[in-house]
């Protein structure tokens, strides 16, 4: 369904914000895929100013009817009778399932808040940047942490990263192991860096094994870009703790934000001296404990979707991120071939013993 065919009833101001926001009409919205994540839309949704959160879609029906039940919307065995029903989605599927869910959305007229990685390909990216253009729809990617209130808070400072150093640890969980650790986790860090870093990458140097899955599941990437600038990522998700950091460092400041403690602290040096004739550090610190970054993401995306606005992390953005994971998969994979028999003999060593 083209934009132009849905009823006069949603009032567009294609380009710029609409001042006449608080007499438009509630937006009917749903969520596909209701596992760990998906239900956290749900509970956003059920709780949100200016929204009808219509229902639900999950494969699993019970899964699926126990979530509806618990915020009072209805349950669809199949995600394309709830599209009859909305203007716009969260699809909260397994990543495999992203293109066929999204493209089935986009083509029924339907906004599509997606899930990071959008998908398992670039050409599966570009088709449904493609749909979602021919159609003036909007797909916004779900790089969480774009909507860290640290992250918004620090954008100010940032003025021309050098070095950047992100570590994001994980304990194990079995869930998103389907994917790479890469795709899983690194894409998040990927996303962050390339908003910040105004440059072309220019060299990738990577590492990375499994350990307890199929595939990688820790991880390095240096990143070098045009400009000079550096960043050193590393991912994990079989530590003994949670640490998710980002370290930037530019000239004459220096700031750390700790993802998950949402508070950032920046260095700076003064324009004072200190009695030695040396630069005083000016430092700020806060931290925004209380608020909730997804509800700052699906609030963006309601306010995008009623006001026609481009998403701050849009398809673009996040075939971006998805391009930059996938070289560096592929490097890792290159290394590995190229250093195979370390872990057949690894895994011969193992086995007699």
């Amino acid at each position: 369904m083209n934009r132009s065919a849905i009823p006069f009833n949603r009032i567009y101001f294609v380009g710029q914000q609409n001042p006449w926001f608080e007499y438009m009409k509630t937006l009917k919205v749903g969520v596909i895929g209701v596992g760990y994540l998906g239900k956290f839309h749900a509970e956003k949704y059920a709780a949100m100013d200016g929204v009808d959160f219509v229902g639900i879609a999950d494969t699993n029906m019970e899964t699926g009817e126990r979530v509806a039940d618990q915020f009072g919307v209805r349950f669809f065995d199949d995600f394309n009778s709830l599209l009859h029903e909305v203007e716009a989605v969260s699809v909260v599927v397994p990543t495999t399932n992203h293109y066929e869910v999204a493209a089935a959305c986009l083509e029924k007229g339907v906004d599509v808040l997606l899930e990071k990685p959008m998908t398992s390909t670039l050409v599966e990216a570009d088709k449904l940047i493609n749909l979602a253009d021919k159609n003036n729809l909007l797909l916004q990617v779900g790089h969480l942490e774009r909507f860290n209130p640290a992250i918004l808070a620090m954008e100010q400072y940032v003025t021309k990263p050098m070095f950047i150093e992100s570590h994001r640890i994980h304990m194990f969980k079995n869930r998103g192991i389907d994917v790479d650790v890469v795709l899983d986790l690194m894409i998040h860090d990927i996303d962050i860096i390339l908003s910040i870093v105004n440059a072309p990458l220019k060299t990738i140097h990577t590492v990375g094994v499994p350990v307890v899955t199929h595939t990688t599941d820790i991880a390095n990437a240096r990143l070098i870009f045009e400009n000079g600038c550096t960043a050193n990522v590393t991912v994990s998700r079989i530590s003994k703790d949670n640490i998710r950091r980002i370290r930037i460092f530019q000239p004459r400041s220096f700031i750390s934000v700790d993802y998950a403690k949402k508070e950032f602290m920046v260095i700076k040096q003064s324009k004072e001296k200190d009695e030695m004739g040396l630069p005083k550090e000016e430092v700020i610190h806060s931290c925004y404990i209380e608020k909730d970054a997804l509800e700052n993401e699906l609030k963006d995306f309601m306010d995008n979707v009623r006001n026609r606005t481009t998403p701050k992390v849009s398809g673009k953005e996040g075939r971006q991120a998805l391009a930059m994971a996938l070289d560096i998969m592929a490097q890792i994979r290159e290394n590995a071939e190229m250093h195979k028999h370390f872990f057949e003999s690894n895994d011969a060593g193992s086995t007699s013993s």
